[in-house]
C-alpha cells in the first residue's frame, strides 16, 4: 500500500500558519525600500487574505483562490525583474524567520519563480 502524500499545504502548517507568514511577508514588503511604494496605499487586510487564499489552494490545501489570475493581476503593474526578486527575497526571510524547512522553502520557491513570466512586465 502507497503512503498517502502530504501536501505542501499541510506541511507548512495549515491556513493559521500560512497566514502568520504572510503576516511576516508584509511586514517585509513594508519595510522594503525596493518595494514599499507599491503597498503604500494597499488595504493591508485584504491583500494579506488574497495572498493567504492563494497560498493555501496554491499549496494544495481546500479551500479556492478568488482573485484575478497572476497575469490578469499584474499585467499593469510595470514590475520590474529587481521588484520580483525582492518579493521572493522577504518570502524567504519570513519563511526562515517562522522556521519552515528547507524542503518546504524550496518548493514553495519553485511556485514563486513558476509565476515570474506573470508577474514581470518591464
Amino acid at each position: 500500500m502507497e503512503a498517502k502524500q502530504v501536501s505542501l499545504y499541510e506541511r507548512l502548517g495549515g491556513r493559521e500558519r500560512i497566514h502568520q507568514i504572510t503576516e511576516d511577508v508584509w511586514v517585509n514588503h513594508i519595510s522594503n525600500p525596493d518595494i514599499s511604494s507599491r503597498y503604500a496605499n494597499s488595504d493591508s487586510e485584504k491583500v494579506k487574505a488574497m495572498v493567504t487564499d492563494f497560498v493555501c489552494w496554491g499549496t494544495g490545501g481546500p479551500g479556492q483562490y478568488a482573485g484575478k489570475n497572476m497575469l490578469d493581476a499584474h499585467r499593469t503593474m510595470n514590475i520590474s525583474h529587481r521588484e520580483f526578486m525582492a518579493v521572493i527575497d522577504d518570502v524567504m526571510r519570513a519563511l526562515e524567520k517562522n522556521s519552515v524547512g528547507k524542503r518546504e522553502q524550496n518548493e514553495l520557491l519553485g511556485l514563486l519563480m513558476s509565476l515570474k513570466n506573470d508577474v514581470i512586465h518591464r
